[in-house]
């Protein structure tokens, strides 16, 4: 039994020590760009030039998706992905 409690907080200890990427619930911001990707796809092969136009059709819109392309075409890491998507995200929004 003690053998179970230590081995708990062990990995109880090294899950805290690991930092962890920001979690993005669906926005309404996305929930628009998801709606107009169509008209988007431009956009984001713009920002983001080494997108296929197979990746952009794969991506449809989805968030995750596009952050793990960026991620495969960049060589970046998740957490650099997800916030050039944020900062990319917050240009389309209306003012």
């Amino acid at each position: 039994m003690r053998k179970i409690a230590i081995t708990a907080v062990s990995a109880l200890a090294l899950l805290a020590a690991v930092p962890l990427a920001p979690v993005y619930a669906a926005s309404g911001a996305w929930e628009q760009i998801e709606g107009n990707w169509n008209q988007l796809a431009g956009k984001v092969k713009q920002r983001w030039g080494k997108l296929t136009d197979n990746d952009i059709t794969v991506i449809n819109g989805k968030r995750q998706e596009l952050v793990g392309k960026i991620q495969e075409r960049y060589g970046v890491a998740k957490n650099e992905a997800e916030k050039q998507v944020g900062e990319w995200e917050k240009t389309q929004s209306p003012q």
